[in-house]
């Protein structure tokens, strides 16, 4: 492994680099500080280009084309998005959940009502969405309020889940603190018993499917030099859209 000392005035520096990254400790007098350096990860972005003349007039048409694009490379988990809430109080959290339609209504995914992100949707019902497609070098951002599918469609939605999906949210009190993994191994276990005979297993009544009514929708495509393209769509009624161009 090579390694590089540096003094900078009273620190002591020790820098490792692999694979681009750089690992240093840099110490002083007071205390030690590990830090990982991504400063030399870097690439050109060069697969294509957006214009305000080459996208669709509706953002969900264009967003459609672009996920359909996605697909035909057979991008692992093509609808996987970043999913970002907040508290009331503005505390933010985000984690990825995987979108299960697209309409006009808005993005609908499905999840627990009782988790993290279903509390802080009750209290605060605004979203915002991320999809990062990195082989095609594209990203679109979505920002909307939120809304609970109604019983009849996530009943219909969770009917076609695998059995397994299904005895895994009926096992799951998700966000909840578990002492070890052995509870609920043990619960799905007991579950996968008790349904042994069975396909009837019933949606639990926390369950259920949100659907995102997009405001605003951004579509990023990577350009040389950092000069990136980026269109967004602005509502401006139920049945309109405003077009406009942002700097990179």
């Amino acid at each position: 492994m090579q390694g590089r000392y540096q003094v900078h005035h009273s620190a002591f520096e020790y820098s490792n680099r692999y694979r681009g990254c750089q690992t240093r400790a840099v110490t002083d007098d007071s205390k030690s500080i590990h830090c990982l350096s991504l400063e030399d990860l870097r690439r050109e972005y060069q697969l294509g280009e957006l214009t305000e003349h080459n996208c669709e007039t509706n953002p969900i048409v264009q967003f459609e084309r672009w996920l359909k694009q996605a697909q035909v490379i057979e991008l692992k988990e093509p609808n996987a998005m970043v999913l970002a809430t907040s508290t009331p109080a503005g505390r933010p959290s985000a984690r990825v959940v995987l979108l299960k339609e697209v309409s006009e209504n808005g993005f609908v995914f499905y999840t627990n009502y009782e988790s993290r992100k279903g509390q802080e949707l009750a209290d605060n019902p605004h979203a915002a969405l991320t999809f990062y497609w990195a082989e095609l070098e594209r990203q679109v951002r979505i920002e909307g309020t939120v809304c609970r599918t109604s019983q009849e469609k996530s009943e219909a939605y969770f009917r076609i889940r695998p059995k397994t999906s299904r005895l895994g949210a009926l096992a799951s009190h998700q966000s909840a603190i578990l002492a070890s993994r052995s509870i609920i191994e043990t619960r799905m276990a007991q579950l996968e018993e008790q349904y042994a005979g069975t396909d009837d297993i019933p949606k639990p009544a926390y369950w259920g499917g949100y659907c995102v009514s997009p405001d605003i929708l951004e579509f990023w495509q990577g350009r040389q030099n950092r000069l990136h393209d980026r269109i967004r769509y602005t509502r401006i009624d139920r049945q309109g859209w405003h077009i406009e161009r942002l700097a990179p």
